[in-house]
């Protein structure tokens, strides 16, 4: 057994996790420090206990967020947190390095961000091209037998490279997007994790809000917002989009649930491998989606989506060309 599976029995976690990034990056303004750590408080209240970070997070704020919400409550959960990719304030952008140098520097600070001596796992946030995965892993695996942390993550790897980096330390988990309108994992890694019993963490199960229902128009996003800038989300795709959503609404007025807590019992019916960590600046979102827990979806049901959004009906690459380039996933044809 992983031991990210392990460990999310020991915190009797549901099926689900959180993922903290909105809180603090990505979609817009940051939520204010005391709202955002309300919601963290009543997110762990609902019963959440898999909370996911990264350095990169709001130029490390997410960590600090995370660690002040959890003090006190440190081992009731799975802590992840991501390194290899973070703001660098010198140059005024984001980097990516995965020299075990960096990656232990940060996996210190991480620990004192997050007030912890251990992460239960670790992440390589993306692939640098100029390390071989093999260092970068290599050096995780030795913060795995210092006890820094307890288990070695990858995130947007394709299989090949997880087969690479597993053949240096064991991969508790990798981090992909996956959802009904980014079916990427299953060209090949899905296989890949399933060799080695390997979690797969999928992260944006809700299309990045897009299966909510909610985004109806690019203008309405925040003018930081990185949807703005992603092809899917364009003012020639999103229409499009919304076209193919529609079938999936109907499903889920007919189950008489949400179009999120559709698309999240979706994955979950992928398999018990499959871990969905939807974030959310909304405590009431925070428990809509919980709420897909309970979510069981006949096997029909199952198929009748599979064949909704599939890869030659969404419209747009789910990255901006500059993105894409950092990123190690498999794409299709």
């Amino acid at each position: 057994m992983s031991t990210v599976f392990a460990r999310l029995k020991e915190v009797a976690s549901p099926s689900i996790g959180l993922g903290c990034m909105n809180l603090s990056h990505a979609y817009g303004s940051p939520v204010s420090k005391p709202e955002a750590l309300r919601a963290l408080d009543q997110a762990f209240d609902m019963g959440y206990r898999h909370f996911d970070t990264a350095t990169l997070y709001g130029k490390t704020a997410n960590e600090r967020l995370v660690g002040k919400a959890l003090a006190g409550r440190r081992n009731q959960v799975l802590l992840a947190s991501k390194c290899g990719m973070a703001f660098d304030p010198e140059l005024g952008r984001k980097v990516i390095d995965g020299r075990p140098e960096t990656l232990r520097r940060q996996c210190e600070a991480s620990l004192a961000r997050l007030g912890t001596d251990h992460l239960d796992l670790y992440y390589l946030h993306r692939l640098d091209r100029r390390v071989p995965i093999e260092e970068s892993v290599g050096a995780l695996g030795r913060l795995v037998e210092e006890g820094k942390i307890r288990a070695v993550g990858l995130s947007e790897v394709s299989a090949a490279t997880l087969r690479r980096a597993r053949a240096e330390h064991p991969i508790a988990a990798v981090q992909s997007e996956y959802s009904l309108w980014t079916r990427n994992p299953e060209i090949a890694l899905i296989a890949a994790c399933r060799e080695a019993d390997t979690a797969l963490v999928a992260f944006s199960p809700l299309g990045r809000g897009f299966l909510t229902g909610t985004i109806t128009e690019v203008e309405s996003l925040e003018a930081k917002d990185i949807r703005r800038n992603m092809p899917r989300f364009s003012a020639e795709n999103l229409p499009r989009n919304l076209r193919q959503l529609e079938a999936v609404r109907a499903v889920a007025a007919e189950l008489e649930v949400t179009p999120a807590q559709l698309a999240l019992a979706w994955l979950r019916a992928q398999g018990n491998d499959v871990i969905p960590i939807p974030g959310s600046r909304s405590v009431a979102h925070m428990r809509e989606n919980l709420a897909a827990e309970e979510l069981s979806l006949e096997a029909a049901t199952v198929t009748r989506l599979n064949a909704m959004m599939t890869p030659d009906q969404v419209a747009g690459e789910r990255y901006s060309e500059a993105l894409q380039k950092e990123i190690d996933t498999e794409e299709f044809a």
